[in-house]
């Protein structure tokens, strides 16, 4: 049966703290000690190179001869961290014997107290621990928290600090002081912490003390879903999902991201699809966020992709400012640099491409590219967001733009999902092999030096390697022909 340990936060601030042993886990172990300001003394007769630099620099004392039991005098915590077992035990019976807490690392039996595993958003501060008995599964429960919490959490606790006795004079009643806190943690003030605007967050908490709200507005997250793995969400992503009330999600939005939401929200396809009328949708995309966040809800805003690389968050977040509806954007992995990254392609590299291009032929007003020769330039690398059609409408104008006929260039297909397909050609061909091997949208295409690359560098999914075939394809080379 195994000892149930008495959860406990010391303070050590001042307090002589004995670390014994000079190697990289007593290193670890000084780190994590000199965050409590403790006054720490490392025994041992030799110093890794990291020990020894914060000896000279004064943040820790050093013993340099082996261990004595007096170095135990006038101790508040002991923590054993040799590579010699023996010593270890030794540590840890004179500290028995003299009542002083040890800590004898990987060692559950010998330790009268664990270190355990930390989510650090000091003050705040959580503490797991398996007794000893499963270190890694302590650490795993610490990195599910530390993607629940965010890092702003620790500076709205120093400043809820500064104002709770105001907050307790404002309210002495229990029931509404709590509602109060939890206005602070959901609305206004902590979104301005997380924006760091501290001094707004302030002078939003100060306003309401004088004048609570009486009503909650909702707030819309502007969240880029990335380009399909859910493995490439980021944090800030993924408890946003776990935040929302109501979320908003694109078509290429892939299913498994879905999955990772709160099971009770509200979740609402707002896709566009291709001869829909999309200036409508977009009317009624912006008429759901305005809704839901006037009615007090959190509303995600799930895009593919990110928000800003041709996803119209910019026209979504204007339409939430003239609605005085507050907002926060969380930035996705575009799927240009995803799908590159996927199939090996660096987007610059100094031997062959110093700048990129993001297009897209998705105008407002459906206006034509007009600047072909910005597009043909052999050193930079150019990334098409287009539906298939387009892009091999694409690729002819570039050549007669001036684009040399040999020049590498890559077709995508579910970039980054498990049925991702990589499709390598010069561009004179490129129409030829995607219709001999069926490409589809969700598709993307690079065109540069870069993609001469992939061949080498390729690690996801499938890879057709057309590059070094040399068939005669130009019979059936026009765009326009793989369409009829």
């Amino acid at each position: 049966m195994s000892t149930f340990l008495f959860p406990l936060f010391t303070n050590l601030a001042g307090r002589a703290v004995v670390v014994v042993g000079g190697g990289e886990v007593a290193w670890r172990k000084v780190q994590l000690l000199a965050k409590s300001q403790a006054a720490i003394t490392v025994v041992a007769p030799e110093l890794n190179a990291s020990l020894q630099q914060w000896t000279e620099q004064g943040k820790i004392h050093w013993h340099a001869r082996p261990y004595a039991p007096r170095d135990l005098d006038n101790v508040w915590l002991v923590i054993a961290a040799s590579d010699d077992a023996t010593l270890n035990a030794v540590v840890s019976q004179d500290a028995e014997q003299r009542h002083i807490f040890a800590n004898v690392v990987d060692d559950a039996e010998l330790s009268s107290c664990q270190v355990p595993a930390i989510v650090d958003r000091a003050p705040i501060t959580v503490a797991i621990s398996s007794a000893g008995a499963a270190p890694m599964v302590a650490r795993r429960i610490r990195a599910r928290i530390e993607s629940s919490l965010d890092h702003s959490l620790g500076a709205l606790t120093q400043l809820l600090q500064r104002y709770r006795q105001a907050i307790k004079q404002a309210f002495p009643q229990l029931k509404a002081r709590r509602n109060f806190y939890d206005w602070i943690m959901d609305g206004p003030v902590a979104n301005a912490i997380q924006a760091q605007q501290a001094t707004l967050a302030a002078t939003l908490l100060e306003s309401a003390l004088v004048s609570p709200p009486t009503t909650t507005m909702g707030e819309v997250l502007l969240v880029g879903a990335g380009s399909g793995d859910p493995g490439l969400l980021t944090q800030h992503a993924l408890r946003a999902l776990n935040q929302a009330d109501v979320i908003l999600y694109d078509r290429l939005v892939d299913p498994a991201i879905l999955e990772l939401a709160r099971r009770d929200a509200l979740q609402i396809s707002v896709g566009k699809q291709v001869g829909e009328d999309h200036h409508a949708t977009q009317h009624r995309i912006h008429q759901l966020m305005v809704e839901h966040a006037q009615q007090g809800h959190t509303v995600v805003r799930l895009k593919g992709g990110d928000a800003f690389i041709f996803g119209r968050g910019g026209e979504e977040l204007e339409v939430l400012r003239a609605h005085q509806i507050p907002y926060k954007v969380i930035p996705g992995i575009t799927a240009a640099l995803a799908c590159a990254a996927y199939s090996g392609i660096p987007l610059t590299h100094r031997d062959y491409a110093q700048s990129v291009q993001l297009i897209t032929a998705h105008r407002k007003d459906d206006s034509p590219i007009e600047n072909w020769n910005a597009l043909s330039d052999p050193t930079q690398t150019v990334v098409v967001y287009m539906g298939l059609q387009q892009i091999l409408h694409f690729i002819t104008r570039l050549q007669e733009a001036g684009r040399t006929a040999d020049t590498p260039c890559a077709l995508i297909e579910n970039g980054s999902r498990p049925e991702q397909r990589t499709l390598l050609s010069r561009i004179d061909s490129l129409a030829h092999y995607a219709k001999q091997h069926h490409f589809a949208s969700p598709s993307l295409l690079i065109i540069g030096s870069v993609c001469s690359l992939a061949p080498t560098l390729h690690w996801y999914g499938e890879q057709i390697n057309m590059l070094e075939d040399t068939t005669d394809t130009a019979p059936l080379n026009s765009a326009l022909a793989l369409l009829s």
